[in-house]
């Protein structure tokens, strides 16, 4: 049996989802005032002078502190059903089918959150390492439970679940540098869907 890992955002989907996500599920009047307060932030990573997970943090934090939790979960389970069906690569779609008939092991490995990937990699059958949002007495607080699921955080993550020693081959699919710590461990790693035998 071989491990294979995959990326979500920009591997086995067309555009990150993240984005769609939040306006999707972040009520008109919020999401108005986030784009504007947030737009300094933004206009940063688009730069490349503030890192992903500082802008995602901020986001989560104006976008979802004091919702409740349920709402957020029925949010994603839609948003897994009717949204992003539309934005899946075919050919991601076929290697994900292939491994599985193959018999290997496959997981979504993402600093997406959990409550629109859950759905999605159930429905699919995938198993699932990603970013969850923290919660008190059912409401969420606007911070991450724990690091987001990127960069070293992906590599540790999977070696934490996963004996790497128990597989035949492991096998890893990214895009962005993100990636990088996942892509090393990999025996077979995939870059942009182009095989490669070094970090990019």
């Amino acid at each position: 049996m071989n491990l294979a890992l995959f990326d979500f955002d920009g591997t086995i989907t067309t555009r990150e989802m993240f984005p769609d996500f939040m306006r999707f599920a972040v009520t008109p009047r919020r999401l108005a005032c986030g784009k504007v307060l947030l737009a300094p932030l933004v206009a940063g990573y688009r730069l490349g002078m503030v890192p992903g997970n500082a802008v995602r943090a901020a986001i989560v934090a104006f976008g979802f502190r004091g919702v409740p939790v349920e709402d957020i979960r029925r949010a994603g389970e839609a948003f897994a059903s009717d949204i992003i069906a539309g934005a899946l690569r075919a050919n991601a779609m076929e290697k994900i089918r292939w491994h599985q008939t193959k018999g290997d092991r496959v997981v979504v490995v993402s600093g997406s959150l959990e409550a629109y990937l859950a759905p999605w990699c159930k429905q699919h059958g995938l198993e699932l390492l990603c970013s969850r949002l923290a919660a008190t007495s059912g409401v969420l607080n606007g911070r991450y439970l724990g690091m987001q699921c990127v960069g070293k955080e992906k590599a540790r993550r999977i070696r934490e679940r996963y004996d790497l020693d128990e597989y035949a081959a492991v096998y890893a699919y990214g895009d962005t540098h993100e990636d990088d710590e996942m892509l090393a461990m990999a025996d077979h790693g995939y870059f942009r869907w182009r095989a490669m035998t070094a970090v990019p």
